[in-house]
């Protein structure tokens, strides 16, 4: 690996993000076609979620070359709004934070640790200078930011373990990076026919694209009431005396993003006019019953209903469940995922012909970094941690 010194973390010109995107269609462009894919991502970058340089793409690429294209490796960072609720708060408040994606080094590069330095400098950009340790001095000087910073902690997910994240603190500690946290993951093949004796159809809301935005706005008070009160049906905490909870928010045009993102290009194939459903007369209980969903037509096989929000009870569950497999069924979408099940509804997911998978062993894995003045990530409690 050359001198590290010489290589910094830079914001992508357009002719970097191209590139960017070139390098990555090979391995992630699934069933997409290349120009399907550079059309998505064009799609994507004028959503909200991306509006006023949210979303921006970073390279790693030598100081005294920064627009080559190039450059070593590259990801991408997403700023959005979540929440924080300390010990003796009475109420959560808002927090920026990031989600980082598409980490990328072409074949070329990798066994170099252009990777491990990319990722090790991203906290430079995302998080406050005086909350992190010293910048080692054989890494010349930090990254310079205009668009980014300031983040309370960030988010990933991967499917390629922990440890390499882990490794990426911003000190160049080998324990200093991203976490992981445990999660519940379930999938229920479509049965052909319906769950018997379900919940009365009159009693629910199928929820349109165009119902989303309010029905997001309302679930950010959901999510804030439960931090501040700790309801969260079957929720089992990572840390007993957590320093801080926190939590993403599905507003500010993010689950919009998670809809347009994996059923792009498969829109006439998938006959999906419904992206929730709720139970009416529940709306005010501390677990109204709802779920939100996208459908992944990403990989090639049959495509999934991807749960992206959840809320249920053991007694309204079983319904609920009913009520996916009726639009999957309507759509011909054979699986369900739900990613993120709390355990409380475990044991009647089993029941219900749910396969299980949890844990640090899953397919993916969520990984948290805390920058916050108070506690290391260890102490940090991450809530709603779903898709």
């Amino acid at each position: 690996m050359s001198d590290l010194a010489s290589l910094s973390l830079f914001c992508a010109t357009p002719e970097q993000v191209i590139e960017s995107r070139r390098r990555t269609w090979p391995e992630w462009g699934g069933i997409l076609n290349e120009n399907q894919y550079y059309e998505r991502y064009a799609r994507l970058d004028q959503m909200e979620h991306a509006e006023e340089s949210k979303m921006i793409t970073w390279v790693l690429a030598p100081r005294y070359n920064p627009t080559t294209i190039d450059f070593k490796c590259s990801c991408e960072t997403y700023r959005r709004k979540g929440l924080v609720k300390y010990p003796g708060d009475n109420e959560a408040r808002e927090a920026l934070y990031y989600g980082i994606a598409a980490v990328y080094a072409p074949p070329s590069n990798r066994g170099k640790k252009y990777g491990l330095h990319m990722m090790r400098l991203v906290h430079w950009v995302l998080a406050p200078h005086a909350n992190l340790p010293q910048f080692p001095k054989e890494w010349g000087v930090p990254p310079e930011i205009e668009q980014s910073g300031g983040a309370l902690f960030s988010i990933l997910f991967t499917s390629i373990g922990e440890g390499f994240y882990r490794a990426s603190g911003p000190g160049g500690e080998k324990d200093g990076g991203w976490q992981a946290r445990s999660v519940i993951s379930m999938t229920w093949e479509v049965p052909e026919k319906p769950i018997e004796n379900a919940e009365d159809p009159a009693r629910w809301v199928w929820l349109h694209h165009t119902d989303m935005n309010e029905f997001w706005s309302k679930d950010v008070l959901f999510i804030k009431n439960s931090l501040a009160t700790a309801t969260e049906v079957g929720f089992m905490p990572h840390t007993k005396d957590p320093m801080a909870t926190v939590s993403p928010l599905p507003d500010g045009g993010v689950g919009s993003f998670h809809i347009t993102r994996k059923l792009w290009g498969a829109e006439k194939a998938i006959n999906m006019h419904e992206w929730g459903v709720k139970l009416l007369d529940d709306e005010s209980s501390d677990c109204p019953t709802y779920a939100t969903w996208s459908v992944d037509v990403q990989l090639p096989g049959s495509p999934s209903l991807v749960i992206t929000r959840i809320c249920a009870t053991e007694e309204t569950f079983v319904a609920l469940l009913a009520k996916l497999q009726e639009v999957a069924r309507k759509s011909k979408i054979y699986d369900i995922e739900i990613w993120g099940l709390p355990r409380g509804l475990e044991r009647v997911a089993v029941r219900m012909g749910g396969r299980h998978f949890e844990g640090k062993q899953g397919l993916v894995l969520p990984l948290i970094k805390w920058y916050g003045d108070h506690g290391d990530t260890a102490d940090i409690e991450w809530r709603f941690i779903e898709k």
